[in-house]
C-alpha cells in the first residue's frame, strides 16, 4: 500500500529505496524560501544501519505490513535461540545475528514479540522492563556516600550493568531494555 510521505508516523515500517525500514524520527520542514521537505531518521531492519535523509513532500512510500507474534524464549543452542508459540507450541530458531543487542536481555520463559515481514523474521520486541537477579557484584563499601555512585553488577544473562552501591548479590532488579540501564529494585 502506497502512502504519501506526509502521512508517515514514528514507529511505522516502510519500504524506502527497496529497503525495509523503521521510521525512528521525522520532521516536516517548511523553510522560508523553497519547497517544504521531510527529514527522516530510518533504521534498516535487516542490517540495523541508521540513516538520516531529506525527501520531497510529494513522493509516495510503500507501507510494509509487519506481522507480530507473541512467543516465549526457551533456550539457546549456541548460535541459535529457540522460541515457542504459547498457543500452538510450535518452536522456531532465530540466529544470533538477527537478534543483535537483544541477546543480553533474554532469559528463560521471557515473553517477547517476534516481528515477521512476508514470513521473514526481522527482529524481536522485548518487554520495556525486565526483572533480573544479580549473580555477582562487589559488596557495598561503608562510608562511600558519593551522590549517584554506581558499581558494576553481573545479571543472570551474563550482561554487566551499572547499579547503585546499595544493591547486593542475590537481589532482584529491574532493567530498562530501551537503554539497558538499572531502573529500580524488583
Amino acid at each position: 500500500m502506497n502512502i504519501n510521505i506526509n502521512d508517515i508516523k514514528n514507529g511505522m515500517t516502510i519500504i524506502m529505496d527497496g529497503k525495509l525500514c523503521l521510521i525512528q524520527d521525522f520532521q516536516h520542514v517548511k523553510p522560508g524560501k523553497g519547497p517544504a521537505f521531510v527529514r527522516i531518521k530510518l533504521k534498516n531492519l535487516r542490517t540495523g544501519a541508521i540513516v538520516e535523509d531529506t525527501y520531497n513532500t510529494n513522493i509516495k512510500v510503500e507501507k510494509a505490513h509487519i506481522d507480530k507474534k507473541p512467543m516465549q524464549y526457551l533456550y539457546s543452542t549456541g548460535d541459535n535461540y529457540v522460541f515457542m508459540d504459547t498457543n500452538t507450541y510450535e518452536q522456531i530458531e532465530i540466529p544470533e545475528s538477527t537478534l543483535k543487542d537483544e541477546i543480553k536481555f533474554l532469559k528463560e520463559n521471557l515473553e517477547i514479540v517476534i516481528n515477521f515481514y512476508n514470513g521473514e523474521i526481522i527482529g524481536i520486541e522485548l518487554p520495556e522492563k525486565i526483572e533480573f537477579e544479580i549473580i555477582d557484584t562487589e559488596p557495598a563499601v561503608k562510608g562511600n556516600t558519593t551522590n549517584n555512585a554506581m558499581k558494576d553488577a553481573t545479571i543472570e544473562t551474563g550482561h554487566i550493568v551499572k547499579v547503585p552501591l546499595f544493591i547486593s548479590q542475590g537481589e532482584k532488579i529491574i532493567i530498562s531494555t530501551k537503554d539497558g540501564k538499572y531502573s529500580g529494585r524488583a
